[in-house]
């Protein structure tokens, strides 16, 4: 008897494996697409962060505009605003007469710096604007005695 039952039991393992090999061969394949649409969609999330980021990169530039950057300066209990103006820099040191170099020494900063501020590519600290706001008010006069203390 124990020989016909593991028979039977092995005829009907048989039997469940053929009947079950078209059904897992279709799920397989399923899988097997499934997978293929998952990697897909991954890169296609990778390429489009990328994308995004490069956009807010970008955006970021765009948002702080060349000629005006916004600074905070805390004041006893209240803080005011200070705008930078590229231009109005650029016109200040036109109407002084003074060179880049020059400008530099009134404001306490570098040429290259004050080079970077005119032409938009960096914009100044709250410090160095409360600095700005001070030489924008000078005139030519008082510049000059600054530049050459006699």
């Amino acid at each position: 008897m124990n020989t016909f039952s593991n028979a039977f039991r092995a005829e009907v393992i048989r039997m469940a494996r053929k009947e079950l090999k078209p059904e897992l061969q279709g799920m397989r394949k399923a899988i097997t697409g499934h997978r293929s649409e998952i990697a897909a969609l991954k890169r296609e999330v990778k390429a489009l962060t990328a994308q995004l980021k490069a956009t807010q990169r970008q955006v970021k530039v765009a948002d702080t505009p060349k000629a005006h950057a916004v600074a905070e300066e805390a004041t006893s209990k209240k803080s005011r605003q200070i705008q930078f103006n590229a231009q109005a820099l650029i016109e200040k040191r036109a109407a002084l007469g003074v060179t880049q170099k020059q400008m530099a020494q009134l404001l306490g900063a570098s040429s290259l710096s004050v080079y970077k501020w005119e032409s938009g590519q960096v914009h100044p600290r709250a410090a160095q604007l409360k600095r700005i706001a001070e030489v924008l008010t000078l005139g030519k006069r008082k510049a000059l005695a600054l530049l050459h203390p006699q």
